[in-house]
């Protein structure tokens, strides 16, 4: 099986960072981008350097899929660790295991801690809690690869509490420009829902006064799906299986072909099947099919699970941007979810990484009053957000003037170089968080930026490195930068630096004023 060129790049990424001496790395590619082919191959070039790999799993279709798809991919027979089936006796090289059968003590305790030479982790957002560690901690010398599609940077976070890097990340937006993913269009229903005395439990809203809240509101959620999703295949997300069969028999009523699936249903198969082959327009389910179901087909996604959790609603998602003959795009139905405490997750998740223009995106998308490409939603919301940074920028700036400051705010300089990476940046391993070294923040000073706006190690890191690599460019330094834009000269930190030098020793031979002829605004410097 040929991999495509991301999947290419993701896995040389993985083998590159284990390479280095780099154990435990993450890999994220976003749901239908082939995340399991990746891993397969992987799994494959680790045998034949001669390791043991384990991949693990908190689900049993999860498990087939990965045996099922490595058998595609690599030709590579899988053994099982799970229930009673055991792979200690098997040839096979490569073994799926389930979490809850291998963290049992009589289980692990008949592996030899350097049994596995590779261990590689299916929806790695799982891997925090003690079940894998306590696996993980068994095969501590163990090469670990972790593979999510989340995007979120919470998650990431989190995961860096034991991850040590993050070897390669493709992202949904890059994905759908590539043509791998289908374009997703997001809709804001006017239907606002009162959630306001809905509690939270483990991080997230508690399912059962969800489903209390959803309740008196499903008649008219079905009178909006007629108007919006006829002629679509449609899947609905409920937080309880109860719920779930309520809004079912509601479709019904509504004269849609609806049926519905949870873990207890002993016909399953049946209906996954038979909403595969067009027999039903809707799908119900509490929270099932969040991982490891796949139909291309689904083009209609429906959110009646409320989630604080950026991984979540993005697997909910996930299920209808597969590619499909016939299919344009997604449409995603996002409702007024009414809370006055808690942030949800709305279609903004899904692409945007700063919480200002996903706030925006938001509000943009709510106003629209149609459906809404969610790229385009993104740039409109980014062109928001930078107009009002600006402003607040020059405020900023005219504060700083009057103030008469000798440093460089670290906004000013990342606004004045165009460097979005750096605005944008959010912390996201171990030693990124911690606070910024006294030598960092005195040798930042030094270089003329204000560092009291600069909170964690990481942001220090990355601003030094660019000083760096802007001094060896010979680019302007965060001086010259704060002199001439505060004589109202313009995206200075795009200047060569003796271009501004030979500037502002003419307005210091002019008395320090800016010469007869010039006008900052519309000034561009010689290059030098």
């Amino acid at each position: 099986m040929e991999l495509r060129p991301y999947q290419n790049e993701a896995k040389d990424a993985v083998f590159g960072e284990w390479e280095k001496g780099t154990r435990r790395t993450l890999l994220v590619l976003p749901t239908g981008c082939g995340k399991t082919i990746v891993f397969a191959k992987v799994a494959e070039e680790c045998v034949r350097k001669g390791r043991r790999v384990l991949i693990l799993a908190h689900r049993v279709e999860l498990l087939e899929q990965a045996a099922d798809k490595i058998a595609a991919a690599t030709g590579l027979g899988c053994a099982t660790e799970k229930a009673e089936e055991s792979c200690l006796d098997s040839w096979f090289r490569i073994v799926v295991g389930s979490v809850q059968t291998m963290m049992r003590d009589r289980r692990l305790g008949q592996f030899p801690e350097d049994y596995f030479g590779t261990i590689i982790i299916d929806e790695a957002h799982h891997c925090l809690s003690d079940s894998y560690q306590k696996i993980l901690d068994h095969f501590q010398d163990a090469n670990v690869l972790g593979v999510t599609a989340t995007p979120d940077r919470g998650d990431m976070r989190n995961l860096g509490q034991y991850f040590e890097s993050l070897a390669y990340e493709y992202t949904l937006p890059k994905a759908i420009r590539e043509g791998y993913l289908c374009p997703i269009k997001a809709l804001t229903l006017p239907l606002k829902i009162d959630m306001s005395w809905v509690g939270v439990q483990a991080g997230d809203f508690k399912a059962s006064e969800i489903g209390t809240a959803l309740d008196p509101y499903l008649g008219q959620i079905a009178e909006e799906m007629k108007q919006h999703c006829q002629g679509r295949k449609t899947v609905v997300f409920l937080p309880l299986v109860k719920t779930s069969q309520k809004f079912r028999d509601i479709l019904i009523g509504h004269g849609f072909r609806a049926a519905e699936v949870n873990g207890e249903s002993s016909d399953r198969a049946e209906v996954l099947a038979a909403f595969s082959r067009g027999e039903y327009d809707v799908l119900c389910n509490s929270m099932l099919l969040t991982e490891g179901w796949d139909c291309p087909a689904v083009d209609c996604i429906v959110v009646l699970r409320p989630t604080k959790i950026r991984s979540l609603y993005c697997q909910m998602v996930g299920r209808g941007t597969r590619l499909c003959e016939g299919k344009d795009h997604l449409l995603l139905l996002d409702f007024l979810w009414h809370t006055d405490r808690h942030e949800l997750c709305h279609p903004a998740a899904l692409i945007c990484q700063d919480g200002e223009v996903a706030k925006q995106m938001t509000a943009n998308i709510k106003e629209a009053g149609c459906p809404v490409d969610i790229e385009e939603a993104e740039k409109q919301a980014s062109a928001d957000v930078q107009i009002a940074r600006e402003e607040a920028l020059a405020k900023q700036l005219e504060e700083m003037r009057r103030r008469k400051k000798k440093l460089v705010d670290p906004l000013q300089f990342e606004m004045s170089i165009q460097a979005e990476d750096l605005s944008g940046y959010v912390p996201a391993f171990g030693w990124e968080m911690a606070p910024p070294s006294s030598k960092q923040l005195s040798t930042l000073e030094k270089l003329g930026i204000f560092p009291d706006a600069i909170d964690n190690a990481g942001k220090a890191s990355k601003l030094l490195e660019r000083l760096d690599k802007r001094r060896m460019e010979g680019l302007t330094t965060p001086k010259q930068i704060r002199f001439l834009e505060s004589r109202g000269f313009l995206h200075v930190g795009t200047w060569p630096f003796d271009s501004a030098k030979k500037l502002i020793d003419r307005i210091a031979a002019n008395g320090w004023r800016v010469p007869a002829g010039i006008v900052p605004t519309e000034y561009r410097p010689e290059t030098v």
